[in-house]
């Protein structure tokens, strides 16, 4: 497990003894941070992916980079791909529109894609939210997975709500604010504490 992992879980573990138990039963941390491909790739599996299971969203994006020979299109290859052929794929209507839309934000500069690397959190969340159908969520689950961003937490996203539920045996479904407050502890590694999270929701405590 990376270092960094352990200094999260020994910092999760000392501050949140709920959290801590659980991350005890479920184990060590495979959080990993995605390196393939470019930004653009991603932000546009994002898009495929809202709204769909794993399953549903793999086999639509599979075929999506099947008309590009296996792989993601350039932002220019993707802006001149008609609509039907998109829908084709499984997309829908409104995500062949927000696909080309983000080709064009790159293509025109309008989303600094070369530069997020070096943008802080809010920043980088800030800029890829002017594009249409990428909202808060989606730009966080970049931060984590593509930018390994260590302090994310996700207040909107439903498994991370279920979970902390469960965990600390809420009564009412948490507020995003409530999440906020709970999870504020856990800072400077909300990342490695929201993966445990999901977990909780994937691999049920006994």
């Amino acid at each position: 497990m990376p270092p960094r992992h352990a200094r999260a879980i020994a910092h999760l573990t000392q501050s949140d003894p709920v959290l801590g138990k659980w991350i005890a039963q479920a184990g060590p941390c495979s959080l990993t941070r995605e390196r393939r491909g470019t930004h653009f790739a991603a932000v546009a599996r994002s898009i495929v992916y809202q709204q769909l299971s794993g399953k549903a969203a793999a086999t639509i994006h599979s075929r999506f980079e099947a008309l590009y020979g296996g792989r993601t299109p350039e932002p220019r290859e993707l802006v001149k791909t008609a609509d039907a052929t998109l829908r084709a794929c499984g997309l829908s209507g409104r995500k062949a529109e927000y696909l080309k839309g983000l080709a064009e934000d790159v293509l025109t500069k309008r989303v600094p894609m070369d530069v997020l690397d070096d943008l802080d959190d809010a920043a980088v969340i800030e800029a890829l939210t002017t594009v249409r159908g990428v909202g808060e969520w989606t730009a966080q689950m970049f931060l984590m997975f593509r930018l390994g961003r260590p302090d994310v937490l996700p207040t909107l996203d439903l498994g991370v709500q279920t979970a902390i539920k469960r965990l600390y045996k809420l009564r009412a479904h948490p507020t995003p604010q409530r999440v906020a407050t709970i999870g504020a502890k856990w800072a400077p590694y909300r990342t490695v504490a929201s993966w445990y999270l999901w977990r909780v929701v994937d691999d049920p405590p006994q």
